[in-house]
């Protein structure tokens, strides 16, 4: 079972949520996400980065709309794309998307339910996601489980990019383990809010479980 999006529903509340690069594709917050994408695909001219992480130093930086609106950007390119949300703490891409009743990432590793009955069809370019679904006890080890490589394997084989909302890097271990399973990361920061020092703490940790930064977004810049 595939879910399908209610476009004049979905419009209205993608439309609350400042999903700039598909409700307004015309302006410059978009164009930044287009210069975003160029700049992440030519910095991978030899081998491509499909699995991508997108994260912050703590909370409150705007990488959830950061993750969005890049997976749309690359979707608009013709590339079949998977948004994952990685934060199986407080997970949001649910609530961005409007729904309610589904299920996502954990409901898939733990064998609950197939990949297949848990992809949300967004019909936005192609865009496809996957919600984090039930709130665990235990989101370290499920997120640095066995099947959780597995999951990598399969989707990587079915889409040209995936992109994960994962929690912010000094606030969890998550992201860490996730990190040395991708092939990049993204780092979102906020003008004026974001401390140097939790930006140079959270590159370091990065570092020590072998990710790749593949850069940083500042948001909110003036």
């Amino acid at each position: 079972m595939v879910l399908k999006l209610n476009k004049k529903k979905a419009l209205k509340e993608m439309t609350k949520r400042h999903f700039v690069t598909y409700t307004n594709p015309g302006s410059e917050i978009a164009e930044q996400y287009r210069t975003i994408r160029t700049n992440i695909q030519f910095s991978s001219i030899d081998e491509k980065y499909k699995t991508m992480i997108i994260t912050s130093p703590s909370s409150s930086e705007g990488k959830t709309t950061a993750a969005i609106n890049l997976a749309i950007s690359i979707s608009q390119q013709g590339e079949r794309v998977l948004l994952i949300d990685a934060n199986l703490r407080k997970p949001k891409l649910h609530i961005s998307f409007n729904l309610k009743d589904y299920h996502g990432l954990t409901d898939v590793l733990i064998g609950r339910v197939g990949l297949e009955e848990a992809i949300f069809q967004t019909q936005i370019g192609k865009l496809d996601l996957l919600t984090s679904g039930i709130i665990p006890s235990n989101p370290t080890e499920i997120i640095g489980s066995d099947a959780m490589k597995f999951l990598l394997k399969d989707i990587k084989e079915e889409y040209d990019t995936v992109i994960f909302d994962s929690p912010p890097v000094l606030e969890t271990t998550d992201t860490k383990l996730l990190a040395g399973l991708c092939d990049g990361v993204v780092m979102v920061v906020k003008s004026g809010k974001t401390d140097r020092e939790k930006i140079v703490e959270a590159n370091r940790l990065l570092k020590l479980v072998r990710a790749k930064v593949l850069g940083v977004i500042l948001n909110e810049r003036s």
